[in-house]
């Protein structure tokens, strides 16, 4: 909602040019036909949480501010962080952690949660990362809860799934020359990105077992960049936040 009011802000001198509409990316093919759009000349996705969700304490995302252990991008959903972190078991947590956030302590970090829940539930950001900066010491100048709360952010939202199908969905509605970009902020996104673009500007597929080249039937895309593309020195310097940034670009053949 707060998204949808400030975009609505920013973008009032276009008036019915635009539609805005709170939605997840899984909802592309749906919220298009509502809108009775067959075809689009275009899409862009910028994954992740925003800047303004990261400074917003209530939201619950931010390691270095104290708010409730929310996460939810949309308030309408039921899961929480909270939720998670004292209800699912060791093992389903520590699989959270070593997938979604690429924690190399996921295991030690899991097993003391469920210690620490046992006396006290969590139930608000700072509680969670000091607990977590004791299990973890801080090495460098990243949070040692940063990527326990990405996992965290990214089951509630099931970012990856929505990515997957949002992909998917838009890619079927683009006319042909159209061009689809994303920009992921970490690895497990850009693979994703990376792969289901890969996979459909192949035109043809070849195995061992086969007698010879078959076409591949989901060959939609041109890739218009081979590698992504990454913000340089001065863009890392204004907006220190974009570091991480991958941008990559197809086209609807």
């Amino acid at each position: 909602p707060d998204a949808i009011e400030f975009a609505g802000e920013k973008l009032a001198e276009y008036g019915g040019r635009v539609t805005l509409v709170q939605a997840n990316f899984r909802e592309a093919g749906k919220v298009l036909d509502q809108l009775g759009i067959v075809g689009i000349g275009g899409a862009l996705l910028d994954l992740g949480v925003s800047s303004r969700q990261l400074e917003n304490a209530s939201r619950g995302f931010s390691v270095m501010r104290q708010g409730p252990l929310d996460m939810r991008m949309d308030p309408r959903r039921e899961l929480t962080a909270a939720t998670i972190v004292n209800s699912y078991s060791e093992e389903d947590l520590t699989r959270i952690f070593r997938e979604l956030g690429e924690e190399p302590a996921a295991r030690r970090i899991a097993s003391q949660l469920v210690k620490l829940r046992k006396t006290t539930p969590f139930q608000d950001t700072m509680q969670l990362s000091k607990a977590i900066e004791k299990i973890v010491w801080r090495h460098g100048r990243r949070h040692p809860a940063t990527q326990v709360f990405q996992a965290l952010r990214m089951e509630v939202n099931d970012e990856l799934g929505a990515l997957e199908e949002g992909l998917g969905a838009l890619t079927k509605r683009l006319e042909s020359g159209s061009r689809i970009a994303v920009i992921a902020f970490h690895s497990l996104e850009d693979r994703i990105v990376k792969n289901f673009f890969r996979d459909r500007s192949r035109e043809w597929l070849d195995r061992p077992e086969w007698p010879e080249p078959r076409r591949n039937p989901d060959f939609t895309l041109r890739l218009i960049t081979d590698k992504p593309i990454e913000p340089g020195e001065n863009e890392q310097r204004n907006n220190p936040r974009s570091r991480s940034a991958k941008l990559r670009v197809a086209e609807k053949i």
